[in-house]
């Protein structure tokens, strides 16, 4: 099973490959950088470094997934595809559907844009009946253009001033980082874009349920206590069709 683009949310199980490329990771797979780090970095970024997970393998996606053909079970990733832009996501999803093999799953977790747009009429009618609660709405638009307007990443947005301007200077803004949000899906679109891509039979899972073995094990979509990790969030699942997948 592969965890995609995990950040530091990874799964312990023997049986999967957890990838990322982070800034962090990059720096602790370089000697130099990595006995520089304690100077790079300072506060939380100093002790997410010190504490990250053990079983990660540093690689960029947008290289491609480095497996062969068909040679997978499960291919899963959390709040990743709504970063990438549209165009960009198609080739994303039939690169997870090139290493699957035939009947293998793909599990994919998003924001759920159709629940932020539920919350958000549902407050447009509390808004209508009583007028107290007016200044809490622009709360609303925090989860539906935020992610997508910052302009600051936000681990820079909380250095020194000097720290801050470096950052931005060197590493670029947001949106350049690959932090914002690029598209957004729901049950629908999101459905369509895997029948596109070579699988079949899309359905919506909960974060607790799954049709990969011994999901609760794994300790993905989950907190420590067992919680949903990421609330508002679409789970779906679909399976690799038989026919050839070309990358």
């Amino acid at each position: 099973m592969l965890n995609l683009g995990c950040g530091t949310k990874t799964s312990p199980h023997p049986s999967v490959v957890n990838i990322d490329w982070s800034i962090l990771l990059r720096i602790r797979s370089n000697p130099v950088l990595r006995a520089l780090a304690p100077v790079m970095l300072n506060g939380d970024r100093l002790r997410c470094f010190q504490n990250m997970p053990n079983n990660l393998k540093a690689h960029d996606l947008s290289s491609g997934v480095p497996f062969p053909n068909a040679n997978v079970d499960v291919v899963y990733h959390s709040h990743v595809l709504e970063h990438l832009v549209r165009d960009v996501s198609y080739g994303f999803i039939r690169e997870c559907a090139r290493v699957l093999r035939p009947g293998g799953l793909i599990r994919v977790v998003v924001p759920d844009f159709e629940r932020y747009c539920r919350n958000y009429l549902d407050h447009v009618a509390i808004c209508e009946k009583d007028k107290r609660v007016i200044g809490e709405h622009d709360n609303l638009f925090e989860p539906l253009l935020l992610m997508s307007a910052r302009r600051e990443a936000h681990g820079t947005s909380l250095q020194p001033p000097l720290r801050r301007f470096v950052e931005n200077l060197l590493l670029g803004d947001a949106r350049k980082r690959g932090e914002t949000h690029q598209w957004m899906y729901d049950r629908f679109n999101f459905a369509a874009l895997l029948l596109s891509c070579g699988f079949t039979d899309p359905g919506v899972r909960s974060f607790d349920h799954s049709a990969i073995d011994d999901w609760y094990s794994l300790g993905l979509d989950m907190d420590e206590s067992g919680n949903e990790y990421k609330p508002e969030s679409l789970y779906m699942e679909a399976t690799r069709c038989s026919a050839k997948v070309e990358g």
